[in-house]
């Protein structure tokens, strides 16, 4: 029974190994501003890209710029969490496992 304890363990060890191994090229898109910022984020919560249109710069305004890109980022890490919270729960089958997260 041990043995078979262990074989599952590496079994799931190597799945969520895959999983983490794809979600660094799995990406989310998330924008401020009626689309007037968009960011683009991995599944690892790293910021692939940052896009702002002409119309919203404004010098006048720095403040508003701040305030769309610090949405649409905050945005787009929480979409990355919650792509990697749902591809981990089909194999961790929810439980909350340190490290991984």
């Amino acid at each position: 029974m041990n043995r078979d304890l262990m074989r599952q363990a590496q079994q799931m060890q190597a799945r969520l190994a895959k999983i983490q191994e794809e979600l660094e090229s799995e990406t989310v898109e998330a924008s401020a501003g009626g689309g007037a910022i968009t960011v683009v984020v991995t599944g690892h919560q790293k910021i692939l890209s940052v896009v702002i249109s002409r119309d919203v710069v404004d010098p006048e305004d720095v403040e508003m710029l701040q305030d769309l890109v610090m949405a649409a980022v905050n945005e787009g890490m929480d979409k990355a969490k919650e792509l990697a919270a749902n591809r981990l729960s089909a194999i961790t089958g929810g439980m909350k496992i340190p490290g991984m997260m």
